[in-house]
C-alpha cells in the first residue's frame, strides 16, 4: 500500500508540474514554519495574470498520514481551478509516526496562518482561501477547517474521500480498508496509518479521546465555514458513509455543506475520469468555489 501511494505520488508529481508552471509563476520550498528541528515548506503557484490578487487554494496532499509531498496534487481536478484564475499553496506537514496527531493539523494551521500573513507578496486575497485536500489530506482539512481558529480561518473547505467521523469508523462491521472489508478485528477498525496518526494500537476506551479529537464531526457547528465534500460511492479505502456522515452531521446543526457524490468512484480522482460524472464534478466543484466566494460568473484573471 506505502509503496502505491509513492508511486501515485509521483505520477501525480510529474503531470503536474506541465501544466501548473505553464500558466503560473511557481515558487518552490518556502519555509512556513519549523518544528522539532524540521522546516515546513510549500510551494506557490500564482497566475501570471495582470491583477492585484487572486482567490487562492490551499492544497494539503494525502498519503496515510505516514508519505506524500507538496508537490502531488490531483491535476484533473486542479487544473479547471487554475483555469478559472485561482493560485494555490501547497503544504508540507510533519508525518506519523514520528509526529503524530495533532502535528499534522497545527502545521496547516501555521501554513494558513503564514500565507495570510504574506498574502501580497503571494498576490493572494486573504479572505478567499479555500482549504482542500485529499485522503489523509482531506481529514486534515476538515479538522482544520472545524477549529477555524482566528488565524487560520478560512472562506471553504474541500474534502476529498476524507474521514470526518473517527467514532463511528473504527466500530465499522465489516472493516473497509486497504481496498477490501473484512470482519472488524478485535481492537477496532483502524487502518495502518490511522494508528500511525493517532499513535495508538487500537480503539480500546482509553484512547476514545484521541480518536474523538481528530473527528472532524467533533467540531461541527453551524458557524463553521461551508463545506463541500466529494466521495466516491464504491469506495474500498474511505468508506462513503464518512461523507454522508459529516454531511448530515453539519446540516442538522445548521451549517452549510454541500455533498457531491461520484456514482461508481473509487478512492482517488484518476479513476473517476473514465465515470460519466468526470466532467460534470469539476464544474460543480468550481461553481461553488466562485459562489463560496462569491465571484459571480466573471473571470478571475
Amino acid at each position: 500500500m506505502k509503496k502505491l501511494l509513492l508511486l501515485l505520488c509521483l505520477l501525480r508529481l510529474l503531470g503536474s508540474f506541465g501544466s501548473a508552471s505553464a500558466a503560473m509563476d511557481v515558487r518552490r520550498d518556502i519555509e512556513f514554519a519549523a518544528s522539532g528541528g524540521a522546516r515546513l515548506l510549500l510551494d506557490a503557484y500564482i497566475p501570471r495574470a495582470d491583477r492585484r490578487s487572486f482567490p487562492c487554494i490551499v492544497w494539503v496532499h494525502g498519503g496515510g498520514f505516514t508519505s506524500g509531498d507538496k508537490a502531488g496534487f490531483p491535476r484533473a481536478l486542479l487544473d479547471p481551478i487554475f483555469d478559472a484564475g485561482f493560485a494555490m499553496v501547497s503544504l508540507n506537514y510533519r508525518l506519523a509516526p514520528k509526529d503524530p496527531f495533532p502535528a499534522c493539523v497545527e502545521d496547516v494551521e501555521a501554513g494558513i496562518a503564514y500565507v495570510k500573513q504574506h498574502a501580497r507578496e503571494f498576490k493572494i486575497n486573504p479572505r478567499q482561501l479555500v482549504l482542500m485536500g485529499e485522503s489523509a489530506g482531506g481529514l486534515i482539512v476538515s479538522v482544520v477547517g472545524g477549529r477555524a481558529r482566528p488565524e487560520n480561518r478560512v472562506a471553504g473547505v474541500v474534502s476529498l474521500y476524507g474521514e470526518h467521523d473517527l467514532i463511528t469508523r473504527v466500530q465499522e462491521n465489516p472493516c473497509i480498508m486497504d481496498g477490501r472489508a473484512e470482519p472488524t478485528p478485535p481492537g477496532g477498525c483502524l487502518s495502518p496509518g490511522l494508528k500511525a496518526l493517532l499513535n495508538v494500537a487500537d480503539a480500546s476506551p482509553g484512547n476514545m479521546e484521541v480518536i474523538k479529537n481528530a473527528s472532524a464531526v467533533t467540531y461541527v457547528r453551524k458557524d463553521m465555514p461551508p463545506y463541500l465534500l466529494i466521495h466516491g460511492t464504491r469506495e474500498f479505502h474511505v468508506p462513503y458513509e464518512q461523507a454522508v456522515s459529516m454531511h448530515d452531521r453539519m446540516h442538522r446543526a445548521g451549517a452549510d455543506c454541500t455533498l457531491i457524490s461520484i456514482l461508481g468512484g473509487s478512492h482517488g480522482t484518476g479513476g473517476w475520469e473514465k465515470l460519466p460524472q468526470a466532467a460534470e464534478y469539476k464544474r460543480q466543484t468550481v461553481e461553488w468555489l466562485r459562489t463560496k466566494l462569491r465571484l459571480g460568473n466573471r473571470s478571475t484573471h
